[in-house]
């Protein structure tokens, strides 16, 4: 149970606001909504960042999901790793390299998962930045010889912006639908 309670699943006001998020869900509520909903002003924000970060950049989607899950592994966000290790599979990853997300330090170094070079460089900056909050020297060059600029705000910002939703996540106990 969540340290607080779910809105109902069929909230209708904010209209504009539960409407917007709705839009963006394909017209569902899921429970971090509905929990966010509590402050509409919070949940419009949260709902256009989120909407860029998740559809709007250019960033290749195997990385940004691979991204999302190790920052879910990482902070014990197991709301975050159910909703997106299928679209890491889905976005080109195996089974088994979704399987190893759940321990990101043992997949980095495991060289027969199969990662390629610029996974490796997206796995190695997810871990750094979200135990330590910052990206070695050799980490981001490593990152910066593989990835374009555009790619490389793209992936600290969607590192940044799960670390927020897990944060958030675990803080209440959201769980997964």
């Amino acid at each position: 149970m969540p340290r607080i309670p779910y809105l109902p699943p069929d909230l209708k006001e904010p209209k504009a606001v539960v409407d917007a998020v709705r839009a963006r869900r394909g017209g569902e509520l899921l429970n971090l909504d509905r929990l966010l909903l509590r402050s509409p002003a919070l949940a419009m924000g949260w709902n256009q960042m989120m909407g860029a970060v998740r559809n709007q950049l250019s960033l290749d989607p195997k990385l940004r999901e691979m991204a999302m899950c190790v920052v879910a592994s990482i902070n014990h966000a197991d709301y975050e790793f159910h909703h997106h290790a299928p679209l890491f599979l889905k976005a080109g990853a195996t089974q088994a390299q979704t399987d190893a997300l759940r321990d990101p330090v043992r997949a980095l170094a495991d060289h027969s998962l199969g990662f390629d070079a610029k996974d490796r460089a997206a796995l190695a900056m997810s871990i750094e930045l979200t135990r330590d909050v910052a990206i070695s020297d050799a980490t981001f060059a490593a990152a910066k010889a593989l990835l374009n600029e555009q790619e490389l705000v793209e992936l600290v910002a969607v590192i940044g912006a799960y670390n927020m939703v897990s944060r958030f996540l675990v803080a209440f106990g959201v769980e997964p639908e």
